[in-house]
C-alpha cells in the first residue's frame, strides 16, 4: 500500500500534506464546542448572565466557522491530491501495459487489465481522499473526546471502557470476513467486463445469429454472480450499523442513568451531562468513521494488490544488457520449437530454415497448423520454447528490440485501426512522413482511389476500430500503414483474405516492385497469392514438411498439390 505513496507528486503533495492539516483544525474547533456549551448551561444560563452567554455563543460560532474553513478546505485539498494520484497510476499502469509481451498480456486477460486500469485505480483514488481526512479525524476526535471526556468526571468515563470493546471486536469481525470476499468481487468484475468486451466486440455475429437472448442470458448469469457475492459482503458490513446504534443509545441512557445521580447529590452539573454526551458521541462516531475507512482500505487493498501485480510483472521479452544493434536481415531458425504455456502443447516443432535477404517467401497450411505462431517469433512478439532465431547472423535475444521491430513491418490477421484521421493511419509508424510518401504508401497498397473519394481525402475521418471501413478497405489501409515505414522485412499474416484477386494480384506487383530488396514473408489461404514467390514453406501440425518453389512443390508435395487442385483445379495442375 505504502508503494502508492511515490504517485504524490508536486501539488498533490502539497495538497496531501496540507488537507490533514487543515482537518485537524477542524477537529479541534469540534472537540471545543460541547465544553463551551457546557460552560454556557453551567454559569451563563445559572447565574443568568447573557453577556457571559452572548460572548460564549459568539466564540462557539467563531470555532463553528474556522471548522467549516479546516472542513471545507480538506475536501477540496484531499480531492485534488487523490485524482492527480489516479492520473499518475493510470499513466504508470498503461505505460507497464504497453511494455507487456503477448505472453503477459494472455496471462492477465484484456478485460482484467481495463478493470485495474479503471475500477481498480478507482478504488485507490477512494481509498486516498479518505485516509486525507479519516487517518486525523477519526484517531484525534477519538483521543481528543476520551481526554474531555475524563476531564469531567472519570468515573463516568468508565462507560466508555465498557463501550469501546464492544465496537473493536465488532470491527475486527467485519474486517475479517469482508476482506477475502472484496477480492472476489473485483475477480467477478473481470469475468462480466470480459462478458461485456466479448459482446461488444461481436455484436455483428451476435444480430447476424439472432442470439441476443443468448447473449442476455450470459450476461445475466455473470451480472447475478456478481450480485451474489457483492450481497455477501455487503451483509457483513451492515451488521455494523445496528452494532453501533445499540451501542450509542446504550451509552446514553447510561450517562443519563449515572450522570443524573451525580446532578442529584450535587457530584455533577447538568451542562457537564450534555458536553459528556456530545463527546461520547464524536467518539462513538470516530471509531464508525474508522470502520468506514477500514472497509474502504479493505477494498482498496484488493486492488492495490491488483494493481502492484500488474506493476511488478516484469515483460518476458527484453532487452539483454549487452544488446547489439541489428547488422544484417536474414533469418535463420534452428530446432525452434514453441508453447504458448507451459502446460500446453508445442504449436511448432524443431522448426530449422534460412531465409535470405530480400527473398519472397510464400507460407501455406491448414488453418491451426502454426503459420501465425511462426512469423510473431521473428519480431519478438513471442521466445522461441526451444531453440533459438537469427537475424543477420545474430540471436534475436542478443539485438536490440526497437531495432529488430524497425526493421520489420508486419500486418496481423485482423486489421486494427485507430480513430483519428486516415493520415493518422499512416504516421502510426513514422510521424514525419510526407503526402508524397502517403500517397506512395497508398497506391501500393491499392488504397488511393477510395481515399481520394472521400470528401476530406487523406484527412478523412476514421471511426473506432475503422468500422466505417469495409473489411477489404481495412485491410488495405493496414498493408499502407506498414508500407509507409519501408521495413526491410515485410510480414503479411493472412493480409489479404478480405481483398479480391485482381486487386490482390496488383498489390504483389506493387509491393515486389516497390520494396526491391525486401524480404517479403506472406502467410496465405490462396495459392494464387504466393505461387510465384521464390520459395513456398508447407506447415502441418506445426512442422515445415517441405519447402520449394510452386513447381516442385506439385511435382512432390501431396499436402501443397491437395490445396494447389482444390484451388486451381486438376486441369491447371496438369499444365504445370
Amino acid at each position: 500500500m505504502t508503494k502508492m505513496l511515490r504517485y504524490l507528486k508536486g501539488i498533490a503533495l502539497l495538497c496531501a500534506i496540507g488537507a490533514p492539516l487543515l482537518m485537524f483544525m477542524e477537529v479541534m474547533m469540534d472537540l471545543q464546542q460541547p465544553a463551551l456549551m457546557s460552560d454556557i448551561v453551567d454559569i451563563g444560563i445559572q447565574n443568568g448572565d447573557l453577556h457571559y452567554i452572548l460572548t460564549t455563543g459568539l466564540k462557539m460560532l467563531g470555532c463553528a466557522l474556522v471548522g467549516l474553513i479546516g472542513g471545507a478546505g480538506c475536501t477540496v485539498l484531499s480531492s485534488i491530491a487523490s485524482i492527480r494520484l489516479a492520473k499518475e497510476l493510470r499513466a504508470d499502469l498503461f505505460a507497464k501495459v504497453e511494455t507487456f509481451s503477448f505472453k503477459e498480456v494472455d496471462k492477465f486477460k484484456t478485460a482484467s487489465l481495463i478493470t485495474r486500469l479503471t475500477n481498480d485505480v478507482e478504488q485507490v483514488q477512494n481509498m486516498a481522499m479518505m485516509a486525507m481526512r479519516m487517518l486525523v479525524r477519526a484517531p484525534v476526535t477519538c483521543i481528543g473526546g476520551i481526554v474531555m471526556a475524563i476531564s469531567i468526571n472519570r468515573r463516568l468515563s468508565l462507560i466508555l471502557a465498557v463501550a469501546m470493546p464492544i465496537m473493536l471486536i465488532a470491527m475486527y469481525f467485519i474486517v475479517t470476513r469482508a476482506f477475502p470476499l472484496f477480492r472476489v468481487v473485483q475477480g467477478k468484475i473481470d469475468n462480466m467486463n470480459n462478458v461485456m468486451r466479448e459482446n461488444l466486440l461481436g455484436i455483428r455475429v451476435t444480430k447476424a445469429f439472432v442470439s441476443e437472448k443468448r447473449q442476455l442470458e450470459r450476461f445475466d448469469i455473470s451480472n447475478e454472480d456478481l450480485l451474489r457475492t457483492s450481497v455477501r459482503a455487503s451483509r457483513i458490513t451492515v451488521i455494523l450499523w445496528p452494532v453501533i446504534n445499540i451501542v450509542v443509545n446504550a451509552c446514553i441512557i447510561a450517562v443519563f442513568w449515572f450522570g443524573g445521580k451525580m446532578v442529584m447529590v450535587g457530584d455533577l452539573e447538568i451542562g457537564k451531562i450534555m458536553a459528556f454526551i456530545s463527546y461520547i458521541t464524536q467518539i462513538l462516531a470516530s471509531l464508525t468513521m474508522s470502520v468506514m475507512f477500514i472497509m474502504f482500505f479493505t477494498r482498496a487493498k484488493v486492488s492495490v494488490d491488483r494493481i502492484n501485480e500488474v506493476l511488478g510483472t516484469n515483460t518476458s521479452i527484453f532487452d539483454a544488457a549487452d544488446a547489439q544493434p541489428v547488422t544484417g536481415t536474414d533469418i535463420e531458425f534452428r530446432h525452434v520449437s514453441f508453447r504458448y504455456n507451459e502446460g500446453s502443447e508445442d504449436v511448432l516443432h524443431d522448426l530449422s530454415f534460412h531465409i535470405h535477404e530480400g527473398e519472397s517467401i510464400g507460407i501455406i497450411g491448414a488453418t491451426g497448423c502454426g503459420k501465425s505462431s511462426l512469423v510473431n517469433l521473428i519480431p519478438r512478439l513471442y521466445d522461441p520454447t526451444e531453440g533459438e532465431i537469427l537475424l543477420g547472423g545474430t540471436n534475436l535475444k542478443k539485438l536490440r528490440l526497437h531495432d529488430i521491430r524497425a526493421h520489420i513491418g508486419m500486418v496481423l490477421q485482423e486489421s486494427i485501426l485507430f480513430s483519428g484521421k486516415i493520415s493518422d493511419i499512416f504516421r502510426f509508424g513514422k510521424e514525419d512522413l510526407t503526402q508524397e510518401e502517403m500517397e506512395k504508401a497508398a497506391s501500393d497498397a491499392q488504397a488511393l482511389d477510395f481515399i481520394r473519394e472521400k470528401e476530406d481525402g487523406f484527412e478523412g475521418v476514421v471511426e473506432q476500430r475503422g468500422k466505417n471501413f469495409s473489411g477489404g478497405q481495412k485491410q488495405r489501409l493496414s498493408i499502407a500503414r506498414t508500407l509507409a515505414r519501408r521495413p526491410d522485412i515485410l510480414i503479411l499474416d493472412d493480409a489479404t483474405s478480405a481483398v479480391d484477386l485482381a486487386t490482390e494480384a496488383k498489390l504483389q506487383r506493387a509491393i515486389r516492385s516497390r520494396e526491391g530488396s525486401c524480404t517479403l514473408i506472406v502467410i496465405a489461404q490462396r495459392i494464387s497469392a504466393v505461387m510465384n514467390f521464390d520459395r513456398i514453406f508447407v506447415l502441418d501440425n506445426g512442422t515445415i514438411v517441405d519447402s520449394g518453389s510452386h513447381k516442385e512443390l506439385i511435382s512432390r508435395c501431396e499436402i501443397y498439390r491437395s490445396i494447389a487442385a482444390s484451388q486451381l483445379g486438376e486441369e491447371v495442375l496438369a499444365n504445370v
